[in-house]
């Protein structure tokens, strides 16, 4: 979703400084939880899964950037926004869950 994102970004409203920024942390999400599969330790594992809920965060920030500078409209906010929290929910669950099974 974040990949398609960026390239109606850039091909259609010809927007590349935040979207760029929105690539990066949005993609980055999905490379540390990769990461965080062959974690060496428990506390490797949270900490790459701390990543991703923090570039997950920032994602929600461009996302809401992007809105508000008329890059996004309405619908495509709330479907975005939506699965970002989702997303933010599944992360701080999994952390808090490693984290009192340590």
């Amino acid at each position: 979703m974040i990949v398609k994102l960026y390239q109606f970004l850039v091909n259609d409203k010809k927007e590349f400084v935040l979207s760029k920024q929105l690539l990066r942390s949005g993609t980055s999400i999905g490379a540390n939880i990769r990461e965080a599969e062959q974690a060496e330790s428990k506390t490797d594992f949270i900490h790459k899964m701390s990543i991703s809920l923090k570039e997950a965060n920032e994602s929600e920030y461009w996302i809401e950037l992007l809105y508000r500078a008329n890059y996004l409209d309405e619908n495509q906010f709330i479907i975005i926004t939506k699965e970002l929290r989702e997303i933010l929910k599944l992360l701080t669950s999994i952390i808090k869950t490693s984290k009192n099974n340590k």
